[in-house]
């Protein structure tokens, strides 16, 4: 796997790069500006991407803005956002209209490397991996008058878990049903989305994801 690193903090971008070399990943470039983060991302084609938000210039939202310019230059690119803060609308332009690929942690929320390593990988692998904290902050000014408001209150909680890149299984132990309960409601949820049945299971939950945060 190949990485680019955008991380404007020198002590968590080395920290970063050493951590994923030794993990015996390829850290092809790691950058402090959007601009050098463009350039290595032409450069080098990486698998996945790790951006903070906050950069240089102004240290509001050029990193999430070079996410997205990075994406629309790279449609293939995987993003993982790794940040202290939820930036809403470009968070948005990132989440919506992709295939997958996409993360959104959180720094301070981010216990266990073992659990960051694991979301790196998924998400390189076409998946998603986003903090609940994320789900929630983007979903706070949305309504419910679109397509989502057909499922029900259940559905609506499984696919919340399923946006935070939870298995069936690990669905099914939160909610404290069964296996074959978690995946009636999934398949609920694909059929109220209008989710075709021809595309891979895979494929059709990281629809059902994407539309749940670009709702």
């Amino acid at each position: 796997m190949r990485i680019v690193i955008a991380e404007d903090d020198a002590l968590l971008r080395e920290g970063l790069t050493l951590l994923l070399r030794n993990e015996g990943l390829d850290v092809a470039a790691a950058t402090d500006n959007p601009d050098d983060f463009l350039t290595a991302v032409a450069e080098h084609e990486p698998d996945i991407a790790v951006v903070d938000v906050r950069m240089p210039p102004t240290f509001t939202d050029e990193g999430l803005r070079a996410a997205v310019e990075a994406r629309k230059r790279h449609p293939k690119l995987a993003v993982l956002v790794l940040s202290a803060w939820v930036e809403q609308s470009y968070a948005q332009e990132l989440l919506a209209g992709t295939s997958g690929g996409i993360g959104y942690l959180l720094k301070e929320r981010v216990g266990k490397v073992a659990d960051f390593l694991e979301s790196l990988h998924r998400v390189a692998a076409g998946g998603t991996a986003l903090d609940p904290e994320v789900v929630s902050q983007l979903l706070v000014r949305r309504k419910s008058d679109d397509a989502l408001s057909g499922l029900s209150p259940r559905e609506r909680e499984v696919l919340g878990l399923m946006a935070q890149g939870l298995s069936n299984a690990a669905i099914g132990d939160r909610l404290v049903v069964s296996p074959g309960a978690v995946h009636k409601h999934i398949g609920n949820i694909f059929l109220k989305l209008g989710l075709n049945s021809e595309d891979g299971a895979g494929d059709r939950r990281v629809q059902a994801v994407l539309a749940y945060l670009d709702h």
